[in-house]
């Protein structure tokens, strides 16, 4: 946890060059209802998302200390640690972080979460029954020394398509290997104190002590207060479109370690192994070829994309439309909608730019701009408006 003043530590994943310096030349975005709800719990709703650190430490605090914490109390009390130097020091970069994902304690951890949300095997077909056969510690402790000599190659995603209610559409999930898996939850362990600190209180997805229902209840009471014109916001792909440069340049804002950056850089070029229509097997990798998009269903996607959609709303904030439109955005991973006192389509202009200078396309097909209550806003599975419900 030291200052990265010092300069990068070691090589990247396979010998190359640090991804990103320097986070100078970042763009100026990223420097800078009352009434009781009772939904339909949407797909990604509940308040088990996300990184549970703060609450879970400080609750176990004065239990146990020095020597007799156990390894999840030990991972604890570190990621305390450096969510309070992040919170207290805006601008520090921290330098030293890649030991702790090699750390037994911060692989056991990990292994216990992997373990516990189940899941497919990835492409090397081999699933926790077989991990467990083999010995558990002896599996961990040679993915740590992978980690640490540097010679851990991460595999690539096997994609399945989950239907969406659009007959003929999809949604691509990619799911890693376990291994793979395992070695991204550690990272985000030590990674997710750190970016937890600077997530704004816009964002609601993926984060201790908040859920969809909040996201709702927020927006419930925004609308009460006059916030009465909307833009209900969609993006394209979000997780498919997040444009590799730009998001490395909001991780080195944070982040000065050389390695860690290299092991990022190669999960988010990881190449998927798809269907090929022929009852075979082929793969690509669109990531690496586009430089853009990170899997939907890698442990590292959900902390990154909201990482960098922390980038819309500081823009939002440092370019005066807060102020100027008397607006608040609500965002729950890629879905947002902008409530405000200025005329909706003005708004939708200014979210348009900003979404362009980040690299993202606005859905026109699914945006629209309405006045709340008399127009009702369908959010996250809820509707709100005169008739406010439940959606389905």
């Amino acid at each position: 946890m030291e200052d990265g003043k010092r300069g990068n530590t070691g090589s990247p994943v396979g010998g190359a060059r640090t991804p990103t310096g320097s986070p100078q030349g970042t763009d100026r975005a990223d420097r800078v209802a009352d009434r009781p709800v009772v939904p339909r719990t949407p797909g990604n709703a509940g308040r088990g998302k996300g990184p549970d650190f703060r609450r879970v430490w400080r609750r176990k605090q004065g239990m146990t200390t020095g020597q007799n914490l156990t390894g999840s109390q030990r991972v604890q009390k570190l990621q305390t640690m450096l969510h309070a130097k992040a919170k207290e020091e805006p601008d520090r970069r921290f330098h030293a972080l890649i030991d702790k994902v090699w750390r037994m304690d911060f692989l056991t951890e990990a292994w216990d979460r992997v373990r516990l949300n189940g899941g497919s095997a990835g492409v090397d077909r081999e699933t926790v029954d077989h991990i467990e056969a083999y010995g558990v510690e002896q599996w961990l402790g040679e993915l740590s020394q992978d980690l640490k000599d540097g010679t851990y190659t991460p595999k690539a995603v096997r994609q399945v398509l989950i239907p969406k209610k659009q007959p003929g559409q999809f949604r691509p999930l990619g799911i890693p290997c376990i291994r793979d898996r395992v070695a991204q939850t550690s990272a985000m362990l030590v990674l997710e104190p750190i970016f937890e600190a600077d997530l704004q209180p816009e964002q609601y997805a993926y984060r201790p002590e908040r859920s969809a229902t909040d996201a709702v209840n927020r927006i419930h009471r925004l609308v009460n207060t006059g916030h009465n014109e909307v833009v209900d916001g969609d993006l394209s792909n979000y997780f498919g479109e997040i444009p590799h440069a730009e998001l490395m340049k909001s991780i080195a804002r944070r982040v000065s370690d050389g390695r860690m950056l290299g092991l990022i850089k190669a999960w988010l070029e990881m190449p998927v192994e798809e269907d090929d229509g022929k009852g075979g097997k082929r793969r690509t990798n669109r990531a690496r070829r586009e430089r853009k998009g990170t899997p939907q269903g890698a442990p590292i996607s959900p902390c990154l994309s909201n990482l960098y959609m922390r980038r819309f709303i500081m823009g939002w904030k440092v370019l005066g439309h807060a102020r100027r439109f008397r607006s608040e955005i609500v965002n729950y991973a890629d879905d947002f909608c902008v409530l405000g006192k200025a005329p909706a389509a003005e708004m939708l202009a200014a979210v348009r730019q900003i979404m362009d200078s980040l690299k993202l396309a606005i859905n026109d097909e699914k945006t629209r701009c309405l006045r709340c209550p008399e127009e009702a806003l369908e959010f996250l599975g809820y509707r709100i408006g005169r008739n406010y419900r439940p959606q389905g």
